[in-house]
């Protein structure tokens, strides 16, 4: 768990691809996030019911404002449909991506939507390559580093598989370039779809090299 001023980070892996759920607790409110209900309903429920046991006298379930999607690939919507069904929460993805979730979402999300949370807000950055509707939502700490949930568009090492496409790769490269790493500083935790995090100043070195072998 990450624990900061207005908000903690709770995560888990979850499923056989290990896909990443993480759940935002506003403190002054108790209002919940999850961004990418990918599997395992039971243990984003687990997630839930710890960032509301301190800050929310209901159930952990009604807290749930949002349950956001990074894109739209199988392994990432999983317990779409049972997270729903169990909280009652709006859902939200990119607009290019809705068509192919198989969950109906409510709110479709563009490039630069801010989206208010009661006690913080998350910023919608459109990251075109891995899917086209990809989006990656951005946290401002006031109080230290922003952390940015990168879905599969970033890792540590490279960017998301746009199965050696070259036009999708200078789409996803140009995207995370521009809108990442000439807008945010090096110190910006990113948390990524899958595995391990890092952070933007630990991966900026590397850009060449990406833009190079095109993966």
């Amino acid at each position: 768990m990450l624990d900061n001023k207005n908000v903690s980070i709770r995560s888990a892996s979850v499923g056989a691809m290990d896909n990443n759920v993480y759940v935002l607790t506003a403190k002054n409110s108790g209002v919940q996030v999850i961004i990418d209900a990918a599997d395992d309903l039971p243990r984003i429920q687990a997630l839930l019911e710890e960032g509301a046991a301190d800050l929310y006298g209901g159930p952990a379930e009604a807290a749930v404002r949002m349950i956001i999607t990074t894109h739209s690939h199988p392994d990432h919507v999983q317990a779409l449909a049972g997270a729903v069904a169990a909280t009652g929460a709006r859902t939200a993805a990119g607009a290019e991506d809705i068509p192919a979730i198989p969950v109906p979402t409510d709110v479709p999300l563009a490039h630069g939507d801010v989206l208010d949370f009661d006690g913080f807000d998350l910023e919608v950055i459109s990251l075109r390559g891995h899917t086209p509707g990809s989006v990656a939502l951005l946290y401002r700490d006031p109080d230290g580093p922003a952390h940015l949930f990168t879905g599969d568009s970033l890792f540590p090492g490279g960017l998301g598989n746009t199965q050696k496409d070259p036009q999708r790769f200078d789409s996803l490269f140009a995207d995370v370039f521009e809108r990442i790493f000439e807008y945010l500083p090096d110190d910006t935790v990113v948390h990524p779809g899958h595995g391990s995090g890092t952070t933007l100043g630990a991966e900026r070195p590397h850009l060449a090299e990406w833009k190079e072998r095109g993966w």
